[in-house]
């Protein structure tokens, strides 16, 4: 879904090379991929993995060009059924998530095998359906669940199968995702159009649904499946999203596995993204979050020493993890194209499609019955299938087109919506973020990163002031529409009316002054901006510095860390970004800036060069790439030139100043 959904793993060896002849035959996959968005991404695994992409569709027409230009020669159309008439062999589905079972009957009905994005049915009717159309049809169905298949998940599947921990005992798997911009974005992060209208899906799907990015791997890590779920209601939700409490709040399923032992399964968004990982085995035990190694304690005793552990990856790893989701979207098409060609299934055949998706839709049933447990039928079984065939309960849907506003609201004023929400979300944190940490800044062991803190805000003031405004107008025009209660309570936590104050920018400046007296180290990127995208002649490792009459426009920057998102900027072209961070430093001096990018990148600080990845491919993280610097007092600048071919999310970069 979102950025920080990726779950951290070994990084893959520059020197990958493109493996020959995986499957050990000539034969190739003609493949069509309708959804060219988030169906794109797999693209750059699929000739080493004997496909051949000839086909493609979506209805939005950049997409379209954007396929066409990847793919000279290839059909594409808007069309689903001219698409599906094409002559291909497999679908790669990545159409909204709600209809992926009516899509993948289409497909299957049209003689094409189907690898599907996430999740595999909306309701357990379409379930039973879709399981008997791929029995009776003998073509393949794989759904595309990806994170079991990083570095660390991958070392645990294996290392499990051995027996180093035992039979599973309890875990916690969590996918806790702070994603509410997408409700009123697409995948790129650019307003969703028209401005008036909101996400068709993400802006309503229970967090429940979603459950297969944490299910997913436990289940392949130990080979179970889920027999039992339970989950109580959980109303508090976040600030702005469109659904309020339709949505969900953040509340665990419990889920009784076939060998008798209990996961916790959470989906949420909350003001604290994590991505834990803790298993429990009989012998052994090990967790895992983004940014943070995996830890294994073994001996079959709780005071045992907890050790981190690098995995290796074993075979294709390496080269897989190249591909993009930390080897997954390889590893998600080698188990499809395997069974297309071998017949032999991987983890994520059309039943273990049904096991990792009914959990999510029987999670929600039981929480809407306060808690009422639901059994997990397995859909191998034909007499347990039955039992559900007329089984088309699913959450209601609202309108994405008509929620927001009364039908004869004024373009003029509604057509800004999802823009000024989009911004809102950004910037209301800044303030909330400002003026909650320095409550507490006495007690906090590093100053340095409350300055970061108070640096940020003072550095968005002027566009608080400006989308503040922007809202309040549509507030004033329609208040009693939908849109209104996601408006103030965004509003409400960015202090509306205190955070555009003068007087409050001018306290934070005596705040900030008061913090890096002394010479104490700050934190410091801001005032990340983009160019235009250039053409990508050669390699980005012979960029050079933009020219100064290079125009950049503002850009949306978020995190500790300063993380910039630049998909907004490139629009899913390839060519070449330049990405201007600026560091406001109070005394010129020694220090650490710390940055990375998620593409092939070139960096600058002050005009000197700094390090050149022509790998990188993400996650980002900051500490991948540090230099010693001699800053100067007042504006630094750290410029990155960066290649998009891949379509890259963003940079990210820190500072050290006066520190190590």
């Amino acid at each position: 879904m979102a950025r920080s959904t990726r779950v951290s793993s070994a990084r893959a060896s520059v020197h990958a090379k493109k493996p020959k002849n995986i499957f050990g035959t000539d034969r190739r996959i003609k493949l069509g991929i309708w959804g060219l968005g988030r169906g794109m991404s797999f693209y750059k695994a699929c000739e080493s993995l004997n496909i051949d992409v000839v086909a493609g569709c979506d209805f939005n027409p950049v997409l379209r060009d954007n396929f066409v230009r990847a793919n000279p020669g290839a059909f594409v159309t808007a069309d689903a059924d001219e698409f599906l008439r094409h002559e291909f062999d497999a679908v790669l589905l990545a159409t909204f998530c709600p209809g992926h079972a009516p899509d993948a009957l289409r497909c299957i009905k049209a003689g094409k095998h189907v690898l599907s994005e996430v999740t595999a049915f909306f309701n357990i009717a379409q379930g039973v359906e879709l399981v008997e159309a791929v029995e009776k049809s003998g073509l393949v169905y794989n759904l595309a669940e990806n994170y079991p298949f990083t570095a660390a998940n991958s070392w645990l599947t294996r290392k499990w199968s051995e027996g180093l921990f035992g039979e599973l005992l309890y875990a916690e798997f969590e996918y806790v995702h702070e994603c509410r911009s997408l409700a009123y974005t697409y995948g790129d992060g650019n307003p969703v159009q028209p401005g008036h209208t909101i996400h068709s899906w993400r802006s309503w799907l229970n967090f429940h649904y979603y459950c297969t990015h944490s299910l997913g791997p436990m289940m392949v890590i130990t080979g179970l499946r889920p027999e039992r779920v339970v989950s109580l209601p959980s109303k508090p939700g976040i600030a702005g999203m469109p659904s309020g409490d339709g949505i969900g709040g953040a509340a665990p399923s419990l889920i009784k596995m076939s060998n008798g032992a209990v996961v916790r399964n959470l989906m949420a968004g909350s003001p604290n993204d994590t991505h834990v990982q803790r298993i429990w085995g009989t012998r052994g035990a090990a967790q895992i979050n983004v940014g943070s190694p995996l830890s294994v304690r073994l001996g079959g005793t709780g005071h045992s020493p907890m050790i981190d552990v690098t995995p290796k990856w074993d075979d294709l790893g390496e080269y897989a993890a190249t591909m993009g989701h930390g080897g997954g979207d390889f590893w998600v098409l080698y188990y499809f194209a395997r069974q297309i060609l071998t017949g032999k299934p991987g983890p994520f055949d059309v039943y273990g499609a049904a096991d990792v998706t009914l959990p999510g839709i029987l999670a929600l049933r039981s929480c809407l019955r306060d808690g009422e447990p639901q059994a997990v039928p397995d859909f191998r079984d034909p007499k347990q299938r039955a039992a559900y065939r007329n089984d088309t309960w699913e959450q209601d849907r609202l309108d994405p087109k008509t929620w927001a506003f009364p039908a004869k609201a004024d373009p003029a004023i509604t057509g800004n919506f999802t823009t000024m929400m989009k911004d809102l979300i950004s910037v209301a944190p800044v303030y909330r973020a400002y003026a909650d940490w320095t409550k507490i800044q006495d007690d906090v062991q590093d100053s340095s990163k409350v300055a970061r803190v108070v640096e940020k805000y003072i550095q968005a003031y002027p566009q608080i002031v400006k989308v503040y405004q922007q809202a309040h107008d549509i507030l004033s025009a329609y208040p009693k529409s939908n849109a209104a209660r996601p408006i103030k309570e965004l509003l409400e936590l960015g202090g509306d009316e205190v955070a555009s104050s003068k007087a409050t920018l001018a306290q934070a400046k005596k705040i900030l002054i008061k913090l890096n007296k002394g010479g104490a180290s700050a934190q410091i990127v801001s005032d990340f901006a983009c160019s235009a995208l250039q053409p990508l002649t050669g390699s980005v490792e012979h960029a050079k510095l933009p020219p100064a009459s290079l125009r950049f426009s503002s850009a949306d920057y978020r995190g500790d860390a300063g993380y910039c998102d630049i998909r907004g900027f490139h629009n899913r072209k390839a060519g070449l970004l330049y990405v201007r961070g600026r560091l406001h430093v109070p005394a010129a001096g020694k220090g650490t800036i710390f940055y990375c990018a998620d593409g092939p990148f070139r960096a600058w600080l002050n005009g000197k060069p700094l390090s050149t990845d022509l790998k990188a491919h993400g996650p980002v993280v900051p500490a991948r790439y540090k230099a010693a610097v001699q800053w100067k007092k007042g504006i630094n600048d750290i410029i990155f030139a960066l290649d998009t071919t891949n379509l890259p999310w963003g940079v990210m970069a820190s500072a050290i100043i006066g520190g190590k």
